[in-house]
């Protein structure tokens, strides 16, 4: 599945299975923005991680966005487990991130409607996912806090989403 995004932004959003040699940009990326878990020492494989998420139809799914040369310029996914899991929720968009040069683009906005299209369509009736930067591009989506829960970045506000209203 393409999700096509707004007729003004010059990207994709593709499932990361589709998007040879994103994931090696991924990798860096994930190693870079959370290093307490990805980088030297800490506990997360962000090889294992993407590699896990080789799926269209079952979680976990990595969907990637690509500018129109094909390469990463964003990438979320839906997974069982994130940080606020001990919240007994799921699933989780997670891993939601954009350099900081392709950031004011939509393209953070895109990738959670195409999370949202694809929990949907995989019978998901509500989301979760906890965050210390995205609560603006939530609100707007029609997210809603709901709780907070200890990350080792600090704290994060974790966030509902339902496909029906409340």
């Amino acid at each position: 599945m393409t999700v096509p995004p707004p007729a003004s932004t010059p990207f994709q959003i593709v499932h990361l299975i589709d998007a040879p040699g994103a994931a090696a940009v991924l990798e860096r990326w994930f190693i870079a923005e959370w290093a307490p878990w990805y980088g030297p020492g800490g506990a997360g494989n962000a090889a294992a991680d993407l590699a896990a998420c080789h799926h269209r139809d079952r979680l976990p799914i990595c969907l990637v966005a690509l500018d129109t040369d094909g390469r990463p310029v964003g990438t979320a996914a839906l997974k069982t487990e994130s940080v606020g899991s001990e919240l007994g929720v799921e699933p989780w968009l997670a891993a939601v991130l954009v350099p900081a040069a392709q950031r004011g683009r939509g393209i953070g906005s895109a990738l959670v409607a195409a999370i949202e299209q694809t929990a949907t369509q995989l019978g998901h009736e509500a989301i979760y996912t906890s965050t210390d930067t995205a609560q603006r591009i939530l609100e707007r989506r029609g997210w809603r806090a709901m709780a907070t829960v200890p990350s080792l970045r600090g704290t994060l506000d974790v966030y509902r989403w339902s496909s029906t209203p409340p």
